[in-house]
C-alpha cells in the first residue's frame, strides 16, 4: 500500500478533534489561543488536520480544521493560517512517529506544574496518577518556542516507544491511536496533576504507591481502552445536545 494513502474516515476525524477542542475549552485547559490537536490521516503521518492557527477551542468546527500535507515543505511553511510550533511539533512527531496517529499537545496549569519541578515528574500517588507509573518519557530543556524542525524532531526523539511526553518548564504530549483515547488521557493526566498538586500543597508527606501497586493499576488502566473511547463518546453526546454546531 501506498504510505500516503488516507487511512481514515476524514470527515469523523474533523469531527472528533472538533469535539476534543470544545470538550477541552469547557474544562479550563487550554491556553488563550494557543495549543493543539492533530490527526494523521495517511499512514505514513505526513498529512494531517490540525486546528488553524489563533482560533479559539471553544469555537472551532469540523470545517475549520486544516488540512496540512508534509510532503509539499515549501507550501506548508507559508501558511499564514498553520501555527510555526504547530507545524515543528506536530509535523515531526506525525512524521517521524507514524504509530501516533493522533497529537495533542496542552499547557494545563496542574500538569504544567508538575512539569516545572526539579525533575519533572508524575508521582504514583492514587489511581490516576499511577496510570502514567514509568509510562511517561521527561524532556529536561526547554529552549524557548518550539518553533522549528530541528526541535520539533528533537521531541519526537524523546518519545523513545512511550505515548506521552512531559516537557519540562512547558506542559504535556499526548499520543495515542484515536482521538477518544488521546483525549481520555490528557485529560486524566490533568485530573491526576490537580490532586498531586493539592497533596503537595498541605505540606506534609506524599504516600506513594509501591512499586508493584502502581505497576497493576497502570496495567489495569491500559486493559480497558473502551473506557476511554466510552468517556470520549459521552462527552459528544453533551456537546450534541449543548452546542452540536462543533459538526459543522
Amino acid at each position: 500500500m501506498d504510505a500516503r494513502t488516507d487511512i481514515i474516515d476524514e470527515q469523523q476525524a474533523r469531527v472528533d478533534l472538533a469535539a476534543a477542542l470544545r470538550m477541552t475549552a469547557r474544562l479550563d485547559m487550554h491556553e488563550a489561543v494557543a495549543n493543539h490537536y492533530s490527526m494523521a490521516i495517511s499512514s505514513d503521518g505526513k498529512r494531517f488536520l490540525i486546528n488553524p492557527k489563533w482560533m479559539h477551542f471553544a469555537r472551532v468546527r469540523a470545517s475549520d480544521l486544516i488540512l496540512v500535507d508534509m510532503n509539499d515543505p515549501e507550501a506548508t511553511a507559508k501558511r499564514r493560517d498553520l501555527d510555526k510550533t504547530a507545524r515543528a511539533i506536530h509535523g515531526q512527531v506525525h512524521s517521524l512517529c507514524p504509530e501516533a496517529r493522533v497529537v495533542m499537545h496542552l499547557h494545563p496549569i496542574a500538569t504544567t506544574a508538575l512539569a516545572s519541578l526539579d525533575p519533572p515528574e508524575m508521582p504514583p500517588l492514587e489511581q490516576n496518577s499511577a496510570r502514567y507509573f514509568n509510562r511517561v518519557a521527561v524532556d529536561t530543556h526547554f529552549g524557548g518556542m518550539a518553533d522549528s524542525d530541528q526541535e520539533g524532531a528533537r521531541l519526537a526523539g524523546l518519545l523513545g516507544g512511550k505515548s506521552r511526553l512531559l516537557m519540562g518548564n512547558h506542559g504535556l504530549m499526548i499520543t495515542a491511536a484515536t482521538v477518544g483515547e488521546a483525549w481520555d488521557d490528557i485529560y486524566t493526566f490533568e485530573r491526576a496533576a490537580r490532586i498531586v498538586v493539592a497533596a503537595m500543597s498541605t505540606g506534609r508527606p506524599l504516600k506513594l504507591l509501591a512499586d508493584d501497586v502502581a505497576e497493576k493499576t497502570a496495567r489495569d488502566w491500559e486493559g480497558i481502552v473502551d473506557f476511554s473511547i466510552r468517556h470520549f463518546d459521552e462527552m459528544k453526546l453533551l456537546l450534541d445536545a449543548e452546542s452540536p454546531g462543533y459538526r459543522d
